[in-house]
């Protein structure tokens, strides 16, 4: 039943896309560095991690099906729906567990945005965020979870920069599972080239208030826009370093992180 939820996602952003029209690559360039561009995206992000738990025997491979679908509200609004479907695979993470595979809890975010920027240039968008109920058995935290989150950036000469932040609090879900309070913060820096190549880096950390742990992984990475029979899209490659991780269940290291993302502006 929750697989067919994820795949039931996927398909409604592939039926709702429109093909690729009348943007120019640098401005496409742009938008695919802004999280709530007002345009349909489709990313698949895999990322590798490995040297996890206490005997460091552990690995996880996450692809990340996140796709991007904008509201026009009015003439002055847009909403940004944002979904990431996480699809798991994970070994040893735990002495004993053996392999996990499935669907990961689904975290879905909605922003509304103004379709103009304020008069000094940035971008901005809030809105509530939903930790869904979805994972398999074995790779749910068994909690429904809902907060507020934020994302602010400004784009020039190249240049993006910004934050997206968000906080989510458990609401309802097994009483025998560990209530959840976790906020995620995630700056963000990259550098747009005349070739549509970008530079980036990040960081993705969390911090558990229940554990009292953080989470900071360091991502470096190099993406470049093409179009491949007419489509537009972007290919990502890059590193990571956990800078911390929660002690003995935690990744450790580097990390590899590849991406391609599907655009369909209009």
């Amino acid at each position: 039943m929750r697989t067919n939820y994820a795949r039931a996602t996927i398909l409604a952003v592939l039926l709702a896309s429109s093909p690729a029209v009348a943007d120019s690559d640098a401005e496409l360039a742009k938008k695919t560095q802004n999280p709530i561009a007002a345009m349909i995206s489709l990313p698949l992000q895999l990322n590798y991690d490995s040297d996890i738990g206490p005997t460091q025997d552990g690995n996880k491979t996450l692809l990340n099906v996140q796709p991007v679908i904008p509201f026009s509200i009015g003439t002055d609004w847009n909403l940004i729906s944002r979904t990431i479907v996480p699809l798991i695979n994970q070994q040893d993470v735990a002495p004993g567990a053996g392999t996990q595979s499935g669907v990961g809890d689904i975290t879905q975010s909605l922003f509304f945005s103004p379709k103009e920027k304020t008069a000094s240039g940035w971008i901005w968008g809030a809105g509530p965020v939903l930790l869904l109920r979805s994972g398999s058995d074995d790779l749910t935290a068994d909690k429904w979870g809902l907060g507020p989150n934020a994302v602010f950036l400004k784009q020039d000469s190249g240049w993006t920069y910004g934050a997206l932040a968000n906080h989510i609090w458990s609401v309802a879900g097994d009483d025998q599972r560990r209530d959840i309070s976790s906020t995620f913060l995630q700056p963000f820096l990259s550098y747009t080239t005349k070739t549509f190549t970008t530079f980036g880096v990040n960081t993705e950390s969390s911090y558990d208030w229940k554990s009292e742990q953080w989470s900071v992984p360091l991502n470096f990475s190099v993406t470049q826009l093409l179009k491949v029979g007419g489509q537009p899209l972007t290919l990502s490659a890059g590193a990571r370093y956990w800078a911390d991780s929660p002690d003995r269940v935690g990744p450790e290291g580097w990390g590899l992180r590849l991406a391609v993302t599907f655009l369909f502006p209009k």
